[in-house]
Parts: structure tokens; sequence; C-alpha cells
């Protein structure tokens, strides 16, 4: 049980990790006239060299060892690694040309594109709310679709790929340093090819546009794993639920700076679309929300009546059973309304 301070500065942390990645659409715009590929190939340069300081302070070294042993988990690792650099890329080309409110429509159906995979991936099965959840953010991305006249590719594009990191990271089952050490480490080699080539091509904004210029780029590895540390350092504070309405601070926030600061468009049909996977999301949120508190009241009911059949002696273990049945009854009593 975490104590109300260590939760607070759990608090703070998740705070500060979703409110820097929802601030970051103002940060890529500062790196012009770098492309795109340029920034990325940097973000991934330098942000192998703040996770190898990172390491060396923690002086955690022992997981690479156990890694080269698992070929398998390798592979996965460079999959995650591929994955994360399309978004990566395709985020900050958004931010870069305009679309800022669209790339954050990508992170609003992240969710429902996560559960989607679960469905036909892993083969979970959802509950009703879980269902409506799904189909009304498939409503709006029909809504979208036709509004833009033709589908949200941006916003796809990024909810698949983040859905798909995760649920790689999720059977790699590493710890995120390590995770991001790795996949880093997987990337630094053709993104310093890259930075190579450009500058031997004479392309390079390295070192053309001033030092102030090339002090930015090398931010982006700070940018990158400042929010990845904040992020870790609540995890393990705050419970999952709490971690996971959170995460809707940076969508949000990408969203406010794309229509009040970088003044993007929001005709009617967007606003429609929009509405539709907030809906959406409000659906899954309180159907995450109201599972998380019958299951906590399920399990309090299982230990009362374990620490009543304990405090009775040998005669109640018959009467312990039916406690145990009663309280089955009673949670699955109240999900049939679902």
């Amino acid at each position: 049980m975490k104590s109300d301070g260590e939760q607070r500065a759990g608090l703070l942390y998740g705070i500060g990790a979703y409110g820097m990645w929802g601030l970051v659409p103002l940060f890529w715009p500062l790196l012009k006239p770098s492309g795109a590929v340029e920034i990325l190939a940097h973000r991934m340069v330098w942000s192998l060299a703040v996770v190898v300081i990172a390491l060396l302070v923690v002086r955690r070294w022992a997981w690479i060892r156990e890694l080269l042993a698992q070929p398998r988990k390798l592979g996965l690792l460079v999959v995650a690694a591929v994955t994360i650099s399309v978004n990566w890329g395709l985020y900050i080309w958004s931010v870069n040309t305009g679309h800022v409110v669209e790339a954050s429509l990508g992170y609003f159906i992240n969710p429902l594109v996560t559960i989607a995979m679960g469905v036909l991936l892993l083969k979970e099965r959802l509950r009703p709310a879980q269902w409506a959840a799904v189909g009304v953010g498939l409503l709006a991305v029909l809504v979208l679709a036709i509004g833009y006249g033709q589908p949200p590719w941006i916003s796809l594009t990024l909810a698949f790929s983040f859905a798909t990191y995760g649920l790689v990271k999720k059977k790699v089952n590493i710890g995120g340093l390590e995770s991001l050490a790795a996949e880093t480490v997987i990337l630094f080699v053709p993104a310093l090819g890259y930075l190579l080539w450009l500058g031997a091509s004479g392309d390079a904004t390295f070192g053309s546009e001033g030092m102030g210029h090339g002090a930015l780029l090398a931010a982006t590895g700070v940018v990158t794993a400042v929010p990845l540390v904040c992020f870790g350092a609540a995890a393990i504070r705050v419970p999952l639920s709490t971690l996971g309405l959170l995460q809707y601070l940076a969508p949000v926030f990408q969203f406010l700076l794309g229509i009040l600061y970088f003044h993007e468009a929001m005709p009617a049909e967007r606003w429609a679309g929009f509405a539709l996977v907030w809906a959406a999301l409000t659906i899954l949120t309180w159907d995450a929300l109201r599972t998380a508190r019958r299951n906590r009241a399920t399990a309090e009911a299982l230990r009362r009546a374990g620490a009543q059949a304990q405090a009775e002696g040998p005669a109640a273990p018959a009467q312990s059973a039916d406690g145990v049945k009663a309280v089955g009854r009673a949670g699955t009593g109240t999900s049939s309304g679902e």
C-alpha cells in the first residue's frame, strides 16, 4: 500500500509526463528548417546518449546479458523500434505541416484501437460497454472520413502504430528504461548513417544553422527521455486506473494547441467526429472505473469471509464456502445489467 505522499508524488509525475507529451507540439516547429526524417534521426541518436547516462546513474546493466540470450525478445524489440520510429516520425511531420488536431485524434482513439487489437489478436472478450465504445469509435472514424473526403490516415496510423508498440512491449515485458535503451540501440546505426549521409551530401542542418539550432536538435534526446522517466516514476506510485485517466491529458493539450495556438480549422464534421470519439472514451472510462470498483468490493468481501473463517476455527469451512459463493453471486448480479 503506497503512502499518501508517494501517491501525490506519483500523480505529479504522471501529470508531468503526459503534460510534457501534450505540449511537445510547441517544440518540433523550433527545429525547422530540419525535415521530419532528420529530426527523427537526431531524436534516435541523442535519446541513446541520454539513456546511457541514465543507466550509468542507476547502474543497471545485468538485463543486457539476459536479453542477448533471448532471440525472440530481441526480435520483438526490433518490431517495437520500427513501430515507434514510424509513430515518432509521422507525429513530427504532422505537427510541422499543420496537422496537430488530426495527430491528437490519433492518441484519443488509441485506447479504442488497443481494445480492438486485443479482441482480434489476443482473443480477449469484451464487456458490453467496451463493445459500445468501440462501435461509437468506428462511427466517429466514418464521420471524419466523410468530412475529410478520405479516412483520417494520420490519426489511424498514429493510433495503430502506438497500439502495436504497446502490444509488443507487453509481450517483451522488460523495464521501461531498459526497453528504451534496447530500442534506441537498434535505431542508432541507421539513424547515425542517415545523418552522416545528409552531412556528406551537404543537406544536413546540424552545424549549418548555428549553435542554437544544433543544441535544439541535441535536446531531442532530453525531450524523449524526461517524460518517460516521469511516466516510469508515476507507474510505480499510482493505481493503473489513475494512470489510464491521466493519459487523456496529452491529446487534450495537443487538441487545444492545434485550435488555439496553431489556429487549425475545425469544421462542423470534425467537431462531430471528435464528439463521438469523446463519447466513446467516456463510456470506456466509466466502464473501467465501475469494473475496478466492483473488483475491489469483491476482493474485500472475499478477504473478510476468509478472515471470519479463520476466526471461527475448524467448524467454519462449509460456512466460508457458502460466503464465497454468496460473494460470487453478488458480483455476477451487478454485472447482469451490462
